[in-house]
């Protein structure tokens, strides 16, 4: 018995035990961004519902917000329970969800003339629970990566980013390929049916592969730490860079303080507690340029499907066909940009490994700043809003917003825990982040919102027709991107050789 326990041992701890807990990652990654699929169903609500233009922008917000109310409780109970736990609940929020929702739509009538605001109600409330699936399932994807493979931190945290960038890819393949038909469009019930049957079941058996791949956590195993900026020994294959080194300065400061307590006084001027953070004026700068391309970005993402209906169909392509297009076309370059992104800016401009004698120490010279990318996602936004107020006018030209809004989008996101690592420390990394992760929260309403009313103002019987209803909030968007980007340029100046 002894020698079949561990033979049972020996098969689980190898490739079999890999393959399977790299599926469940996988899996739980591709099904967890069923909420940003809003815009393949939102016509149907409109059509057949006659819900109106800020009743679904609300319903939608629901599933959007509700990834960021619970963010800081799901990240508790990973650490203390597991990933496991996270993916099962997961399994519950979405099954009872999607299966709620399309359950509310079957039991509506189809001659109705005005929209009931129970079914509203209903409706937002069971977003709203797929939005908070979403955190549970993402959370229990990224942490279960992170936590298995301890020496590969950023393989696993971008490419399980990367892999949820492309759920909404995955779910509208799914629903283009089984559930629409030629002349009648989308098949909302059966689609939203299949969508909480299939995520219930792979959460669900992702849960139990988590459980028995992680339940024994190895106490003893040396997990590697994050930079830090406490003083480190010089080696000689590291470049120093001080705080207010350019590009082209010097690799060595004429006047670096040249004792450890200097160095362990420079290494404590910021990232302390967090109403020290709450008081820096340069993190709230930075989370303002963040509330504006992170709400911009998820305001396009789930409203492109009225932005296509706002605009004149082609005769050989039907208008679901062009929805599913520019959702695809976002997420793709959303996911690419990370996929691309992250590796590019680890090159091009590494992370710094901590301090000697009060001056950061990096492997190679960077070379250039990682602020760049931020401010070129900023410059990417108001690119693609520009345009859209001036001269997109089709379908087919909606392509340009759609991949400038995921470069703006996926790029942003990637870049941030660098900065944040940079300029505060890696010590409160994940408080930092968690913190910054509220503007979205509070953006995605305001321009969703604005993009609302203006559309609700020109619509004649429940849906807009033509440009009015958002060009008024693109170029609103369009100067908001480019004030972003300014804050950027001035954050680049102030926080020359942090990052």
């Amino acid at each position: 018995m002894a020698l079949v326990s561990r033979t049972k041992d020996s098969i689980w701890t190898g490739k079999l035990r890999h393959g399977l807990l790299c599926g469940a990652i996988a899996s739980n990654a591709l099904v967890s961004g069923g909420v940003f699929i809003f815009p393949l169903i939102s016509p149907a609500l409109a059509y057949h519902l006659k819900l109106t233009q800020p009743q679904l922008t609300t319903v939608v917000l629901a599933g959007m917000m509700g990834q960021y109310p619970l963010a800081a409780v799901v990240g508790n109970l990973s650490d203390t329970y597991g990933p496991w736990l996270c993916s099962l609940i997961a399994a519950g929020l979405f099954s009872s969800g999607f299966g709620l929702f399309a359950l509310e739509i079957a039991k509506t009538p189809d001659d109705i003339s005005v929209s009931s605001h129970s079914s509203f109600q209903r409706l937002t409330l069971y977003f709203f629970m797929c939005g908070m699936g979403t955190v549970f399932g993402l959370f229990s994807a990224l942490f279960a990566a992170t936590q298995s493979y301890p020496h590969f931190l950023g393989i696993a945290s971008g490419t399980t980013q990367s892999l949820f960038g492309l759920s909404p890819l995955f779910i509208s393949l799914i629903a283009s390929m089984f559930f629409t038909d030629p002349e009648s469009g989308l098949s909302v019930i059966p689609f939203m049916t299949c969508l909480a049957i299939l995520t219930g079941l792979v959460l669900l058996c992702s849960s139990l592969v988590l459980n028995m791949s992680l339940r024994k956590p190895s106490t003893s195993s040396h997990i590697p730490e994050l930079p830090s900026d406490g003083p480190i020994p010089s080696t000689s294959s590291t470049t120093l860079v001080g705080r207010d080194a350019s590009e082209t300065d010097a690799l060595l400061p004429k006047n670096a303080p040249q004792d450890i307590e200097s160095a362990e006084l420079a290494s404590t001027e910021r990232g302390g507690p967090v109403l020290e953070l709450l008081q820096d004026s340069e993190f709230w700068l930075l989370a303002c340029a963040v509330f504006v391309i992170t709400g911009i970005g998820e305001t396009i993402m789930t409203n492109i499907g009225s932005i296509v209906l706002s605009l004149p169909s082609s005769p050989d392509r039907r208008t679901d066909i062009a929805i599913s297009s520019q959702v695809q076309a976002i997420s793709i370059a959303n996911t690419l940009t990370r996929l691309i992104l992250g590796p590019l800016a680890d090159y091009v401009s590494p992370v710094h490994i901590g301090l000697l004698n009060g001056v950061r120490q990096y492997r190679r010279q960077p070379f250039v700043s990682r602020k760049i990318f931020l401010t070129g996602a900023a410059l990417a936004s108001a690119a693609a809003h520009l345009s859209l107020g001036a001269f997109i006018r089709s379908q087919k030209g909606l392509l340009l917003l759609s991949i400038c809004t995921g470069i703006a989008y996926g790029g942003t996101f990637v870049i941030l825990p660098s900065i944040l690592s940079g300029v505060w420390g890696a010590k409160n990394l994940g408080r930092n982040y968690g913190l910054i992760t509220y503007a979205p929260f509070v953006g995605t309403p305001c321009f969703s919102y604005l993009y609302a009313f203006v559309s609700e103002r020109h619509a004649a019987e429940g849906v807009c027709i033509g440009a009015d209803c958002w060009q008024t909030t693109a170029w609103v968007m369009a100067g908001a991107s480019l004030v972003a980007a300014m804050v950027y340029g001035y954050l680049w100046r102030k926080w020359r050789g942090l990052c």
